[in-house]
């Protein structure tokens, strides 16, 4: 075991983590919002203002040094050496199998009528809100502040909740969430060889809405969200949503993409299209105007009422 001094011990400390992912693990570094940071293999853990925690874990700290010795499980003295510039990469170890994430709800309430109430307006069908509350895919917090949005792997057991508030701007997710799992809208009386991707839940349900408002059948088509995206330096990435859900669902055939109109969701679209095997059909079709699907359902709804009213 190799012996530090406490020189090298006080210039490791002065590394923080954000600085370490930067020069040693870029692929790592994934900007979850604003000047907030996670990692790309634990989505749970966040960098900001120097500082850095993993919810899932209930454990945190300041420097690189930290996340070395608490996350990659190295021993303090290789991670002072390596943090002294006297490894050129990060010395390799042998990963323990990553434990079992545990989802853990706020509390919910039985009653749900804030939350229905905000989404219709927000313009979306009570059709789509009520199947979406009798198959257990959408939730309300038990303040009365929150929808929650739920995501269930093939086995039917919750895997993620995305919270979003119906008071302020405020959007997180539940600890323990894994991506893999996100909100995803799958009819259950019939097959569907198509799945319609979209950055968030509520957008997903906006979709189905459309097609409501439009007299088409809503349950020919899959309807996933992403959990949110990022503008990826790197080409040909296909978020692990929608990896984990064209794996579940072997029959899809073709993917049609919806993110926002703004350059984050244009750069993950051409991402994810280059990502994806020939054996799909990809489609990328943004909202045809607004900032993203609830948006221009939202537009529709007004101008549709405006005919109405001119008729």
């Amino acid at each position: 075991m190799p012996v530090v001094s406490k020189e090298e011990i006080a210039n490791a400390r002065e590394m923080d983590l954000l600085s370490y992912l930067r020069s040693y693990e870029p692929d790592e570094l994934v900007r979850f919002s604003g000047e907030t940071y996670c990692t790309r293999t634990h989505d749970s853990l966040k960098i900001s203002n120097g500082k850095w925690y993993w919810f899932s874990q209930n454990i945190g700290g300041r420097s690189a040094l930290d996340y070395l010795v608490k996350v990659k499980k190295m021993s303090f003295p290789e991670a002072v050496k390596m943090l002294n510039g006297q490894a050129v990469q990060p010395i390799c170890y042998e990963k323990p199998p990553p434990a079992p994430r545990k989802l853990l709800l706020p509390s919910l309430d039985t009653n749900t009528s804030k939350t229905e109430a905000y989404l219709k307006s927000r313009g979306i069908h009570p059709q789509i809100i009520a199947y979406c509350i009798q198959h257990g895919l959408l939730f309300q917090s038990e303040n009365a502040n929150d929808v929650i949005f739920v995501g269930y792997d093939t086995k039917g057991t919750r895997r993620y909740a995305a919270l979003r508030s119906m008071t302020t701007n405020y959007k997180g997710e539940a600890t323990g969430s894994d991506k893999h799992f996100s909100f995803a809208l799958v009819a259950d009386d019939r097959p569907v060889r198509e799945v319609h991707v979209f950055e968030a839940a509520i957008d997903a349900m906006s979709y189905a809405s459309l097609k409501i408002m439009y007299h088409k059948d809503w349950r020919k088509i899959a309807y996933l969200s992403l959990a949110g995206v990022f503008a990826s330096k790197r080409a040909n990435v296909v978020p692990v949503a929608l990896e984990q859900f064209l794996k579940d669902h072997p029959q899809i055939t073709k993917v049609v993409l919806h993110l926002d109109n703004d350059r984050v969701g244009r750069q993950a679209a051409e991402s994810i299209m280059g990502g994806l095997d020939k054996k799909y059909t990809v489609l990328n079709r943004p909202p045809r105007a607004g900032k993203d699907v609830n948006d221009y359902l939202r537009m529709e709804i007004v101008n549709r009422n405006r005919k109405e009213r001119e008729r």
